[in-house]
């Protein structure tokens, strides 16, 4: 594993599961977003994923990439499998995020909630509450943007889904933005997404690298 890999892992994988830095000024909740028909349309979409594999590039705000295969079990399950040579693995199991460095041996959990991927993954997050469409100049693809203005530190998560067929609810999630006070931008682009796969009970679990522990 090159010193590059090390370094970007460590910078992509923590904006994925840390919150934002508590620096954006809280918006008044009566501000929150109207309701809107796409946005509900796409949020059923998304709720309708039972599991989901697909392969994923993940880029920094530099343009350095990292790529991997992501599974998503619903509710509130999902694991990012990097590449070779990468020493993180990124896992939910319905509760809390967990960043797993083998390289160190060090194991990080945070609550769902509180982090960017709150959005896709909490099941008890109200996305549609707090979404905000983006014109995308297309009326195949919807972009809902998601910030909780009550929790600005909990980041922003930038969605945009493709209207298909085939895919649960007519909509497939395409890509994601995660973007924190302090404008640390990640974005994860999906390929080959297939849905109603069969996921093992163990997908969602990891080798815990600490002495004597395994989760």
């Amino acid at each position: 594993m090159t010193r590059l890999h090390k370094t970007l892992g460590a910078a992509l994988a923590l904006s994925l599961v840390l919150p934002a830095a508590a620096a954006v000024s809280v918006t008044p909740a009566a501000a929150q977003a109207a309701p809107n028909p796409d946005v509900d349309r796409a949020v059923a979409a998304l709720r309708a994923i039972s599991t989901m594999r697909a392969d994923f590039v993940q880029t920094d705000r530099n343009g350095q990439r990292l790529t991997g295969v992501i599974t998503l079990q619903r509710p509130g399950k999902i694991r990012f499998q990097y590449q070779p040579g990468v020493p993180f693995l990124i896992v939910s199991d319905g509760a809390a995020l967990t960043m797993i460095d083998y390289e160190v041996r060090q194991v990080s959990r945070w609550p769902i909630r509180n982090s960017p991927l709150g959005a896709l993954l909490d099941p008890n997050k109200d996305v549609a509450r707090f979404a905000r469409l983006l014109p995308t100049g297309s009326p195949d693809v919807l972009s809902m943007e998601i910030k909780d203005p009550r929790h600005p530190e909990y980041g922003t998560l930038t969605m945009v889904m493709v209207r298909k067929a085939s895919a649960p609810g007519g909509m497939q999630l395409d890509s994601w933005v995660a973007l924190d006070s302090q404008n640390h931008r990640t974005t994860v682009r999906l390929s080959n997404q297939q849905y109603g796969v069969s996921v093992p009970a163990n997908t969602f679990r990891y080798n815990d690298p600490r002495p004597n522990l395994r989760h």
